[in-house]
This record gives C-alpha cells, sequence and structure tokens, in this order.
C-alpha cells in the first residue's frame, strides 16, 4: 500500500459528504480517527509488553471491534454507523473516568475527545474513509515512521485551513531553533503552547541519536511536556507523539496562562522552552490578574513571555518566535517584560525573519529571541536573515527550508558585525545602549527603500515620457512582426 496518496483518499472521499465544510473541518474529522487507529495499534504493542494491560476504552469501542471490515458483510456502514459514531462512541469516550492516578497514555483519551465532533452525515462515505485509514499498518515500526511524512502534511495543510494554520510553525524554524538550544538527554523540554507539537518532535528528532542504552531510551521518552488550549491542535499534538514512540504523552489540553505564575515551583521548572506563542489575541481580565501588576500586557506572546521567565530553571536556555511588535513596543507592560528579560536573563542573540515565512497564515514579521538563566544580559547580538536569492516570497509549496538558515549556523560561533548597503546586517548592541533606547529591540532590520515624493508637474512629465517610451516599444515589436508576415 502507498501511503503518499492516502490523504489526498481521504479528502476526496470526504469532498462528497455534505456534513464537511471546508479543509479544517475535512483535517480535524482525519485526525480524531487516525488518532483511534494510532491508539489502537500502540495498544496492541502494550498487550505484548504487559500481559495484565487492561484499555480505558470499554472493549465494543476499540478500533478494533468496530471499524475494522472484515469483509465478511457484519461491518457497520451507512445510518447504523452514524448512530453508532454520534450515539454511542462519542458520548461513550467524552465520558471515560479519570482521576488523578490514571497513566497519561489512557488520560488522552478522555481529552483528545472532549471537545472533538464527527461532521460527516453520509454513513456509507464515513465507512469508506475508515477503511482507507485502517489500511494502514501502525503496528509495523517502518511503516509508523514512514506515514510520519504524511502526518507532516496534514499539518502543513492547516497553513491553508483559515485560522487553523496558527498551530504550525515551518519545520525549518523548529529545527533551527532546536539546532541552536541543542538539547542534551536528561534535560526536560516544554512548550507551553504546543500547538501540533512541532517543536517537540524536532527535540525529540535532535535528542534521538544520543540514546545509547534502555535507561536512555526511558529518559528521552519523559523528556517533553506540552499545554496545548484548542482541540484540534491537542488532538494533532498527542498523535504526532504517539507516532514517535512517545508512549506516555506529557500533553495537557488547557490553558498556560490560567496558573498565577508566583505560584510556580521549582518542580514547574524546565531546562529548555521552545515557544511560538499566539500573538495578536487578547485574554480575560481574570486571566491578566494571574500576573504581577506590572506585567499584565493585553497582548498574548507577551504573557507567554512572563510564563516562560518564571518557568525556566537556572542555566535554563529558551528560544522563541515573537512579532516585531513585541521589540518596538513602548507599552508599560512590554517596557516592564523587556527589563525583566535582560535584567534576570541573558538576552543574547535576535534574529530577524526575512517576511512570509509563515505565508500563507500570516504576513507578520517575526523574530527568534534566544535567552538563557545564566546571568544578567551585558550585550545583544542582531542578525537579520535575508530573503535568498532566488525567492522573493515564501509560500505554502516553497517554504523556508534548513538550509536557508546556513549563513545564520555559519555566523553564530564566530560573531562579527556585518554591514551591507550601509546597513546593519548583523551587529552588537550593550545593555547600555538597548537602556537608551527605551528598550526598543527593533535593531538591524530590513532596510526600507525611501520613495522619493515628486512635484505633481515633475511625475506628469515622468509618466509621459515613460508612456512615450513604452509606446515607441510596442510600435517597434509591431513593425517586426508585420515584416515577418510580409516576408512568408
Amino acid at each position: 500500500m502507498s501511503l503518499n496518496n492516502i490523504v489526498k483518499r481521504l479528502q476526496d472521499i470526504m469532498r462528497n459528504d455534505a456534513g464537511i465544510n471546508g479543509d479544517a473541518q475535512r483535517i480535524e474529522q482525519m485526525t480524531w480517527l487516525l488518532f483511534l487507529k494510532v491508539y489502537d495499534a500502540k495498544e496492541e504493542l502494550w498487550e505484548i509488553d504487559d500481559d495484565n494491560y487492561k484499555s480505558i476504552i470499554p472493549e465494543k469501542f476499540r478500533w478494533r471491534n468496530w471499524a475494522v471490515d472484515n469483509k465478511d458483510g457484519t461491518a457497520l456502514t451507512g445510518d447504523s454507523l452514524l448512530s453508532f459514531v454520534n450515539t454511542e462512541l462519542f458520548p461513550q469516550l467524552k465520558n471515560i473516568e479519570i482521576d488523578e492516578t490514571t497513566p497519561m497514555s489512557k488520560v488522552i483519551v478522555k481529552a483528545t475527545f472532549e471537545d472533538s465532533y464527527n461532521y460527516m452525515k453520509d454513513g456509507v462515505l464515513l465507512r469508506q474513509v475508515i477503511n482507507v485509514i485502517d489500511e494502514i499498518d501502525f503496528t509495523e515500526y517502518d511503516e509508523r515512521h514512514a506515514f510520519n511524512e504524511i502526518y507532516e502534511q496534514i499539518l502543513k495543510d492547516l497553513q491553508s485551513a483559515g485560522n487553523a494554520g496558527e498551530f504550525y510553525t515551518p519545520r525549518a524554524v523548529t529545527d533551527f531553533m532546536v539546532k541552536m538550544v541543542n538539547p542534551q538527554l536528561g534535560e526536560q523540554i516544554a512548550d507551553f503552547a504546543c500547538g501540533t507539537g512541532g517543536f517537540l518532535t524536532s527535540a525529540l528528532k535532535h535528542l534521538a541519536p544520543q540514546i545509547k542504552t534502555v535507561a536512555d531510551k526511558v529518559t528521552y521518552c519523559n523528556c517533553v511536556y506540552g499545554i496545548e488550549k484548542k482541540a484540534l491542535p491537542y488532538l494533532l499534538c498527542a498523535t504526532n507523539l504517539l507516532l514517535h514512540d512517545i508512549d506516555q504523552p506529557n500533553v495537557i489540553h488547557g490553558n498556560s496562562l490560567e496558573k498565577n505564575v508566583r505560584d510556580y515551583t521549582e518542580d514547574d521548572k524546565f531546562n529548555i522552552i521552545l515557544m511560538n506563542p499566539p500573538y495578536g489575541g487578547n485574554e480575560k481580565d481574570i486571566v491578566k490578574q494571574n500576573f504581577p501588576s506590572a506585567l499584565r500586557s493585553s497582548e498574548t506572546a507577551d504573557l507567554f513571555m512572563s510564563v516562560i521567565m518564571y518557568r525556566l530553571k537556572q542555566d535554563g536556555r529558551v528560544a522563541i518566535v515573537l512579532p516585531d511588535g513585541f521589540l518596538f513596543g513602548t507599552d508599560n507592560a512590554k517596557i516592564a517584560i523587556k527589563e525583566k528579560l535582560l535584567t534576570e536573563f541573558n538576552l543574547h542573540t535576535i534574529i530577524r525573519l526575512p517576511h512570509s515565512v509563515f505565508a500563507p497564515y500570516t504576513s507578520i514579521t517575526t523574530n527568534l529571541l534566544f535567552f538563557d538563566k545564566t546571568k544578567p544580559t551585558d550585550k545583544v547580538w542582531f542578525y537579520r536573515l535575508d530573503m535568498p536569492s532566488d525567492r522573493k516570497n515564501f509560500s505554502k509549496t516553497k517554504p523556508i527550508e534548513l538550509k536557508h538558515f546556513d549563513p545564520v549556523i555559519e555566523w553564530w560561533n564566530n560573531r562579527q558585525p556585518i554591514s551591507e548597503d550601509g546597513f546593519d546586517k548583523a551587529r552588537c548592541y550593550t545593555i547600555d545602549e538597548i537602556k537608551e533606547k527605551n528598550y526598543n529591540l527593533d535593531l538591524c532590520g530590513y532596510p526600507h527603500v525611501e520613495e522619493e515624493i515628486l512635484e505633481p508637474d515633475v511625475l506628469i512629465a515622468q509618466y509621459q515620457e515613460k508612456r512615450a517610451s513604452l509606446n515607441a516599444n510596442i510600435d517597434s515589436i509591431l513593425a517586426q512582426i508585420t515584416t515577418i508576415l510580409e516576408n512568408k
């Protein structure tokens, strides 16, 4: 069976269903079904390792007992399948009983279905979708890992699926950030708005070569932690981690901003934090009460910055994506957050990203901030990553690639100031210089070509001159064509 066209097959079937409206719902429908299939395959493996294993899903509702079509004419389909899914399966999974002793491998089933829905209205088409998914053998290591690439495509498709694109960070960006932070086996890694788990899986990929023993494997499987507020990305993240052989995904379905930051203890802190927090949103006033008054920003990304600062271990490291607005913002909360960042942490590097890195989801220009909890900041290096010479824009079909970060990687360990065409491309600013600028970090940005404003009569004369030149070119081309035709 070819995995390469499986997503297309699923989408083609679901496009014929009147209950599904748009790509976002198609992806959500596909994902909860994939989760149940993946989870059932993992349970087969867990049952081999543990003779006493007991599923948290009642027998009747396990994938193997209702979804598999044995071609004997007994498989549910049509109205019977719809009725089963809507009136039995979903209510049962949404109401699974858990407590503080329930392992995460079982908790994720209830959390996954709390806000999931069956959108399909045609039971025959639903049966077709289920049969396609059931073709994949997730118990086979090679096939499970081959499907990671297909799953990555599903995540990329979120970029064009309405506002669901906010949960996907281009893989090149996550891989670059992880490479620069360089996680080591034994360090605890967190993302407090983890979306579909891109940073967590990039970190796992980086750590995998470090596994040498059985004990290393246990450490590896327990090193990542995530929180995600919204249902669809949480479901995608949980499935993503299961596909990466994390059997106990330590991912919470919740809001990182709803706990008072002053209540965090040492046990709540992490060695490494990797994030692309949501920005542009606003939180309720009751959420802002969870932060010291000076840090109560109306911007979601600012609040996440504060959470990070309260949850980073001594000597810990952070890489975070932030919009330009954080760099140049001068409201009281932003100034206070940046002052705390520079006073209590070492903000050593800011990478200015070119436009369209997150296209088509957003055109907002973003930056990568790298800091650690080792000492107060004494200097900050800025580096402007320019658009590759062969590109005008990044897009869904031509996204940013890891190779586009090669100039930064080469510069990273041998930092030198760089000036191009009279503009700073890389430069170090001292903490005193930054304070003098009232904590404005909008430095080494992209040069803007100044538009020359001319007098109206001069503009009209230039326009007439250009029009005359264009008309002359057109007349010349038409004359050549006429000559060719006459000589035939």
